[in-house]
């Protein structure tokens, strides 16, 4: 009799431990699974919990993998001012009904069709946006070019410098030069109203993409010094005037939701100038030095919770999308000759782009994945559209911006007012259960004004989704298609 006491005592615990397990479970789901190598969780672990109730996932939480794929400095209307449907080149009977009048040749130059491989571009700080878009009328971007390139060019000899001397920021690509991110745009979503975050340069608006924000600080390490800014330097200086980033970032509620990131970084040279001119010396760039385009690094948040390791050489971006061993957050950083920022090659960055996108559709993770394809900033080039005024930040020029995957709408023209602050909300969303970086609720108080996710302006990107579809197959494209 003790025997079966005790037996039918011990099935009894194991039964409301049982209970008590399954509870916990459902009152603490598994969070998305860190990828190999971080300090979060083995990969036996981390795998076993990524794929532990797929069936259970729906609408948003679909996408399990966001790829945000940055290239760099062009205008809307540069790559998709002629695609059929698109708010692009305002024309009659084809023909350009604007122009930009060119201070040098005393004419209106109006948008033509570019077939160049190489572009100049123009100057593109904040002054530059302010003069491009003159006050509304959006006709100043031949005079700033011709600036631009007067400022660089008359005591230099860069490679800018060396393309032809009339400004080529009223020409615009079509199909011909970029098959494969009009397929992109014809099988997948095209946002025709996608607006830098900020009204400035790469550097800002880098800052913006990985923390909402673009600052200077008085106080090294004090979220609470820091105004904001669009002009250098940000963050604060001193201690041999490296720049420190204090305020909150994204990866810091990535890191308190214990979701996977990743921040890959090509290796080579830096896409952008330190000073923001439209030429200088090449400037190393790898995913171990602090950069423009590799902000992170110097954010206190990932310093003070040591995931400098999750900043990334781009080689391991490739491997873990083939292993289906993407982190739950990946940001691709390009090099110059990839990066399609004047004076890098058109085709180079397309087929940059390209191989990327098709390392990720022949991997295992493309059913669960969201690529968010966009160009940083204008690049000085033509654009129509007046920016709406959202606070003292911006918005800036339109970029191109698409989204590419398995549950993506087909052929579908996204009319929302965007910016990069769409990115952050929808990872937030997906991942984070809405949380926000919001200085009053994320845990981290800084002095950012406002919550840029929270504008009412702002779109939201899972409109540019259909979560009831059969998931699509990959769309695989040529990596040097034919450039007529």
């Amino acid at each position: 009799m003790k025997r079966v006491a005790f037996v039918l005592t011990g099935v009894l615990l194991a039964g409301l431990l049982a209970v008590a397990v399954l509870r916990g479970f459902e009152a603490h789901p598994p969070r998305q699974a860190t990828p190999a190598g971080s300090s979060n969780g083995s990969r036996k672990t981390d795998r076993r919990l990524e794929h532990a109730a797929p069936r259970s996932r729906s609408g948003i939480h679909k996408i399990r993998h966001v790829v945000i794929i940055m290239q760099e400095n062009r205008s809307f209307d540069s790559y998709f001012g002629t695609f059929p449907g698109a708010d692009g080149i305002p024309m009659a009977d084809g023909v350009p009904t604007v122009c930009s009048p060119d201070p040098k040749t005393h004419t209106c130059v109006k948008p033509y069709h570019d077939t160049a491989n190489r572009n100049a571009g123009g100057p593109h700080d904040t002054v530059d946006a302010i003069h491009d878009m003159d006050g509304g009328k959006m006709d100043g971007f031949e005079a700033e070019a011709r600036l631009g390139r007067f400022r660089v060019c008359q005591n230099s000899n860069w490679l800018v410098c060396k393309t032809p001397s009339k400004p080529d920021v009223m020409g615009y690509h079509d199909w011909h030069e970029i098959p494969n991110y009009w397929a992109y745009a014809r099988r997948f979503v095209l946002q025709d109203h996608m607006f830098d975050s900020v009204d400035s340069w790469s550097l800002p608006s880098r800052l913006s993409i990985v923390s909402g924000w673009s600052a200077r600080c008085s106080k090294r390490g004090d979220p609470m010094s820091c105004k904001p800014a669009l002009k250098a330097p940000f963050g604060a200086t001193g201690h041999g005037k490296k720049p420190d980033y204090p305020w909150t970032d994204l990866t810091y509620l990535l890191h308190r939701y214990h979701v996977s990131w990743r921040y890959y970084v090509a290796n080579g040279s830096q896409p952008d100038c330190d000073n923001n001119q439209m030429g200088c010396r090449p400037v190393s760039q790898r995913a171990g030095t602090p950069s423009i385009w590799n902000p992170l690094p110097q954010f206190d948040t990932v310093q003070h919770d040591r995931q400098l390791r999750d900043i990334a050489p781009l080689k391991d971006f490739y491997a873990a999308a083939r292993k289906g061993r993407l982190p739950a957050v990946s940001w691709l950083t390009p090099s110059q000759t990839v990066s399609e920022h004047p004076p890098g090659l058109v085709t180079a960055g397309q087929t940059y782009v390209t191989r990327a996108i098709n390392t990720i559709m022949r991997g295992p993770d493309w059913k669960s994945t969201a690529i968010f394809l966009a160009w940083d900033d204008w690049g000085g080039f033509y654009d129509h559209v007046q920016p709406p005024v959202v606070d003292g930040e911006g918005y800036g020029l339109r970029v191109p911006a698409l989204v590419i995957s398995p549950y993506a709408k087909q052929g579908y023209i996204d009319h929302q007012v965007l910016s990069f602050d769409a990115y952050l909300k929808f990872i937030e969303d997906d991942f984070l259960h809405g949380q926000r970086l919001n200085p009053k609720t994320d845990g981290r108080p800084d002095s950012r004004p406002d919550v840029r996710e929270n504008e009412k302006i702002l779109g939201n990107l899972a409109d540019d989704f259909d979560f009831d579809q059969k998931p699509r197959s990959p769309v695989l494209l040529p990596l040097h298609p034919p450039y007529s």
